[in-house]
C-alpha cells in the first residue's frame, strides 16, 4: 500500500458525474483499482455521514436539463465535496461525449474553471476509455472501429451524436479557446504532456483534448495532471488518476454482504446494445413492454406490468421494458412531442420499480440514465456503497438509504448481450 494510501484522511478525489449511470461506471473504475468508494445521488447534505471512502461521487442528472441547471447543481455539488477536504474534483460524462450544441459539457466546465481553476492553467478533456471501446485520435473519437457519428450515437433520443471531432464539439459549447495534444506527444511521457500544457497554456488556450488510445496513454496523462485541481473526462482517466497516486493493488472488498432475494429488470434505454440484452432475456424469461402512447390513451399500463410481474417472479427475474427501435421511438415522439414522449415513460418506469420494491424485488438492474435517475429518486435512494463489477463500467451498488436493495445503474451502450441473465451471478 502506498503512502498516499495510508496517510490520506479526507477523500482525495470527488466525482461530479452528469448522470447516474456515468457515476456507476465511473465508480466501478475506481473499486477495480481498489479505492473505496461512496456514490452519492444529488449534491450530499452536510450531515451525511460519509466515512471510509477514497473518493465520493456526487450522482447528478443534469446531461439534458436546461444549461443554467446543469451549472447550478455541479457548482453545488463542486462546493460539498471541497467543504469535505476533498483535493481534486472530476467532471465526469459520457465516454461518447452526450451533449448538444448548447451544452452541457461546456458550460459546466466552464463554470467550475472559474471557480476552481487558477488563471493560465489548462483542463484536461479526456473522454476516451478504451475499456470500453472509446479511443480518441488526432482529437477524433471513436466508438470502437466506428467514427462516433456513424456508430449507433448517432440516433440517440436526446443527444444525437453528428460529429466526432471532440474540439469541435467543445467549441461550439464555450468560448474558451480548445486546443489538442496528440497521441505521439502523450507516447512521450508525463513531462512532455505537462510541457505542451504550458505551451498551450501560454497561447490562451483554456481546454486541451488528449488523445488516448489506450490505457498506457490514460497512466500518462494521471500523472501529468496529479496536481491539477480540475480534470475532465470520461470513466477511463481516474484509472490513471489512481494509479498515479499508488493505487494498484486488489479491489477493495465490498463493505458488507449484498442482499438475496426476488430480481427483476427495468430498461428504458433504446441504445444498440440494452435492445441486445432485452432479445437474450426474452430468449428464457418473460418480457413486458411499457408503450408511452398507450399510458397517454389512459391504459394502465403500470398495473399491468406489475400483475405481469406478480405472476412471473416465482419462476426467475423478470424484465419490464420501454425500449424500442429507433423508428418505434420516433413514431411515440411524433404522436405526443419528445419531452412528453421522455416524461411518461421515466414516471412509468420509476412507479414500476416501486411497485416492485414493494413486491419484495431486492436485486434490481436499471438500465438507462434518464431511468436510472427517475427510479433512484421515486426509491429514496440518497447513498450506496459500490462493490463488484459485472462488466467494465457495471457494478452492483449496495444502498445505503430507501429500501436494502442491490442495485445495478448500466449505461445504455454497456454491458455484454448475456448482462441480464449473468449479473446476478456476480451478487453476493
Amino acid at each position: 500500500m502506498s503512502n498516499t494510501q495510508m496517510t490520506s484522511n479526507a477523500p482525495w478525489l470527488g466525482v461530479i458525474a452528469d448522470d447516474f449511470t456515468g457515476a456507476s461506471d465511473v465508480a466501478g473504475s475506481l473499486v477495480s483499482a481498489g479505492m473505496r468508494v461512496v456514490q452519492t445521488f444529488g449534491v450530499p447534505d452536510p450531515s451525511m455521514q460519509l466515512h471510509d471512502a477514497d473518493c465520493i461521487i456526487v450522482s447528478l442528472k443534469t446531461r439534458s436539463v436546461p444549461v443554467v441547471e446543469a451549472v447550478e447543481q455541479s457548482l453545488a455539488a463542486a462546493r460539498a465535496l471541497k467543504s469535505r477536504g476533498v483535493q481534486q474534483l472530476y467532471f465526469k460524462y459520457c465516454s461518447t461525449f452526450d451533449s448538444t450544441p448548447e451544452g452541457n459539457i461546456g458550460p459546466v466546465a466552464d463554470a467550475l474553471r472559474g471557480e476552481f481553476v487558477p488563471a493560465g492553467q489548462i483542463t484536461v478533456v479526456a473522454p476516451g476509455t478504451p475499456a470500453l471501446r472509446r479511443t480518441v485520435y488526432n482529437g477524433v473519437l471513436f466508438a470502437g472501429t466506428d467514427l462516433l457519428h456513424e456508430s449507433s450515437m448517432r440516433n440517440h433520443p436526446l443527444t444525437p451524436m453528428t460529429d466526432s471531432s471532440v474540439p469541435r464539439l467543445l467549441q461550439a459549447q464555450t468560448k474558451k479557446l480548445v486546443g489538442h495534444i496528440g497521441y505521439s506527444v502523450v507516447e512521450a511521457g508525463a513531462p512532455a504532456v505537462q510541457s505542451q500544457f504550458q505551451t498551450l497554456g501560454g497561447q490562451g488556450t483554456e481546454y486541451a483534448v488528449v488523445d488516448t488510445l489506450h490505457d498506457l496513454h490514460l497512466a500518462t496523462l494521471g500523472a501529468a495532471v496529479l496536481d491539477h485541481p480540475l480534470v475532465t473526462g470520461g470513466s477511463g482517466l481516474v484509472g490513471g488518476l489512481a494509479a498515479a497516486r499508488g493505487f494498484r493493488g486488489q479491489p477493495q472488498s465490498p463493505r458488507a454482504a449484498q442482499p438475496t432475494g426476488a430480481a427483476a429488470v427495468v430498461a428504458g434505454s433504446c441504445s444498440e446494445m440494452t435492445r441486445m440484452q432485452i432479445t437474450a432475456f426474452r430468449r428464457q424469461r418473460p418480457c413486458f413492454l411499457v408503450d408511452p402512447v398507450a399510458i397517454a390513451q389512459g391504459q394502465d399500463v403500470v398495473a399491468e406490468a406489475l400483475l405481469f410481474a406478480r405472476d412471473n417472479l416465482p419462476d426467475g427475474p423478470v424484465l419490464i421494458h420501454s425500449t424500442a427501435s429507433p423508428q418505434e421511438v420516433s413514431r411515440a415522439q411524433r404522436q405526443l412531442g419528445k419531452a412528453r414522449a421522455a416524461e411518461i415513460t421515466e414516471d412509468s418506469l420509476s412507479k414500476i420499480a416501486e411497485g416492485l420494491v414493494a413486491l419484495g424485488i431486492r436485486q434490481l438492474i436499471v438500465a438507462g440514465g434518464e431511468t436510472s435517475g427517475a427510479v433512484v429518486r421515486k426509491l429514496g435512494i440518497t447513498t450506496a456503497h459500490v462493490g463488484k463489477e459485472v462488466s467494465p463500467g457495471v457494478p452492483w451498488l449496495e444502498t445505503d438509504t430507501g429500501p436494502g436493495l442491490s442495485i445495478l445503474l448500466k449505461s445504455g451502450n454497456l454491458g455484454t448481450p448475456g448482462l441480464f441473465l449473468d449479473a446476478w451471478d456476480h451478487n453476493g
